[in-house]
């Protein structure tokens, strides 16, 4: 996986977050301490999934869909976002399609009728973290409890208690410990096989033609519903979810 270039929205979008996270860190930094036998004795508990079943999950990077070899996960980040993610839900509705939502945590908190909206219509939820940070690889093990906790914290309260199934790192920087706890939190780590490339705004012909000629890579298909303007993802998704189902795909979800 390709690591994204930083993006001057989230600079300012980690800034803010930087507060809500110090808020959070008493609550949640624990995650990182050890226990009294020196492990890290929160890493090996699951939590319930979106179903409120305790599932245990693998700490593996998910890349296959539910729906066998002919299924496409079609995945929308860094949301969610008043102006694009209503039109996103409106033409995966209008496709049959579901998707998976994977939200900013500080996004979430902010707009969570969106967040509400987007479960009432059947998508799933992915942990994208407080704020962003495409370096959490870097950054210490305490630092990646607080991001991904806290995160978890706020979708699930935006949502009205569902949780997230997924973790997606910023960039695809994860690391075995990111892995491991939010495996252990019944959030399965999710990659990506097609990077539509959306958030350099190539132009929707550009991401159609790149969808199109990577899509025998894989079937989970990156694209973004936050972070920027974002008119070609709309466009591109109003050619591709068609296409799609023309080649006789069919729209799953990640594997769990």
């Amino acid at each position: 996986m390709a690591r994204h270039k930083e993006r001057g929205w989230y600079s300012r979008l980690l800034a803010a977050a930087l507060g809500v996270t110090a808020l959070a860190a008493a609550t949640s930094v624990w995650t990182a301490q050890a226990d009294s036998a020196g492990g890290r004795q929160q890493a090996r508990v699951s939590a319930p999934d979106q179903n409120g079943t305790a599932a245990k999950v693998a700490a593996d990077i998910a890349h296959a869909s539910e729906a066998g070899d002919r299924g496409v996960n079609i995945t929308i980040d860094d949301g969610p976002d008043p102006v694009w993610t209503p039109q996103v839900l409106r033409l995966l509705k209008d496709n049959g399609a579901k998707a998976t939502f994977c939200m900013v945590g500080t996004q979430a908190q902010a707009y969570p009728d969106l967040v509400k909206a987007v479960v009432a219509a059947g998508h799933r939820l992915c942990n994208h973290t407080v704020s962003h940070d495409t370096t959490m690889d870097t950054k210490s093990e305490a630092y990646q409890s607080q991001q991904i906790l806290d995160a978890e914290r706020m979708i699930t309260k935006a949502s009205g208690g569902v949780r997230p199934l997924y973790y997606r790192a910023p960039g695809g920087a994860f690391t075995p410990y990111s892995r491991e706890l939010a495996a252990s939190r019944g959030m399965r780590p999710l990659g990506w096989n097609v990077d539509s490339r959306d958030f350099e705004r190539p132009g929707a012909d550009v991401m159609v033609a790149t969808v199109k000629r990577e899509i025998p890579n894989g079937p989970t298909v990156l694209f973004h519903d936050a972070g920027g303007e974002r008119s070609q993802t709309v466009a591109a998704l109003r050619e591709v979810l068609p296409w799609l189902r023309q080649q006789g795909y069919s729209f799953g979800q990640p594997v769990r």
